[in-house]
């Protein structure tokens, strides 16, 4: 980590950043290498960053009063900004039905602005960390040569916000609307791309997934249900309780969303949901999770190879 520890009493020229950025790169290239991954203090801050906001949205509803900072807006707009270009990108007439190029035009846009539509979100003395953090936001909205999208895309959002925490753009009392308010936007978005362009899903394990492309609502959404006085895990095959609901609960979102996107039989098009209706508790249905995504997600090469390395998230293992 190319971090230098500043002295009290130091002298003025000593006082420059006490942060020396770099743009983010790839450090795990093999299979062997994930053991670094496991070991590092990116890996300890992003797992931290996760179930911190997991305790912190426990029992609530997305409907409930939480503050909303200044940067918390500005992500909501920035997010905006990038649903506005999906607006005046339409799709092209092409013989694929899936992956269409148009894709490549929007996130060519997002690939010339990120760095501004970062700066305007931190504050003005870390416009230095611009250029780190923006490859988390490039990183966030699917593979442009492949036009796909899944959990390792969604991990660099993730990454993007605890970045933002990092700087300090983003503080402890902005954890619901990170949760609440930026990170549904941010799914919203990412579904009209999913939808607009008919991105494939990255990496996807078929039935045998959980989702084709999200997995931390999930996790999230199952922690706002905890102890819930009504609703249990087996409710939400239900479509009735799924569509009176959505709208307080990120999980139950997620299945309204799957409810539209595919047909038949719950069962057969999302094995691994139907089998979690069957846990009695949410409890229960949230570590579940939480160590599903570590085990399909957070320790799998194919995902990890992607995963950007710099000085907010480093390489370096953990601190003993």
């Amino acid at each position: 980590m190319a971090e230098t520890e500043q002295q009290s009493g130091s002298t003025p020229e000593d006082e420059a950043p006490e942060f020396t950025y770099m743009v983010p790169k790839k450090e795990i290239s093999m299979v062997p290498h994930m053991g670094k991954w496991k070991k590092s203090q990116a890996y300890a801050d992003y797992m931290g960053f996760i179930l911190t906001l997991n305790e912190s949205v426990k029992g609530k509803k997305l409907t409930c009063d939480y503050k909303v900072s200044e940067t918390a807006e500005k992500l909501v707009d920035l997010l905006a900004t990038l649903d506005r270009w999906i607006d005046e990108t339409p799709p092209v007439d092409q013989p694929s039905r899936f992956g269409n190029k148009a894709y490549r035009t929007w996130y060519g846009k997002l690939d010339q602005e990120a760095e501004a539509l970062v700066s305007a979100v931190i504050p003005a003395d870390k416009h230095a960390a611009a250029a780190e953090i923006a490859v988390y936001l490039k990183e966030s909205v699917g593979n442009s040569t492949r036009i796909d999208y899944g959990t390792g895309h969604e991990a660099a959002f993730a990454a993007f916000l605890c970045c933002l925490c990092k700087v300090g753009a983003l503080k402890v009392e902005d954890q619901l609307a990170i949760v609440f308010k930026v990170f549904t936007r941010y799914l919203s978005v990412m579904r009209k791309l999913q939808r607009t362009y008919r991105m494939e899903p990255a990496g996807s394990q078929g039935v045998w997934g959980l989702d084709d492309f999200q997995f931390l609502p999930f996790i999230w959404g199952s922690s706002q249900l905890v102890d819930h006085p009504t609703m249990e895990p087996r409710h939400f095959l239900d479509e009735k309780v799924v569509n009176e609901h959505h709208s307080d609960y990120m999980f139950l979102d997620c299945i309204k969303f799957i409810n539209e996107m595919k047909t038949g039989p719950f069962a057969e098009h999302s094995n691994q949901l139907w089998n979690i209706s069957a846990v009695p508790l949410w409890s229960k249905v949230n570590q579940g999770l939480i160590r599903m995504y570590k085990a399909e997600c957070l320790e799998k090469f194919p995902v990890i190879q992607h995963f950007k390395f710099g000085s907010l998230l480093s390489i370096e293992p953990v601190k003993p």
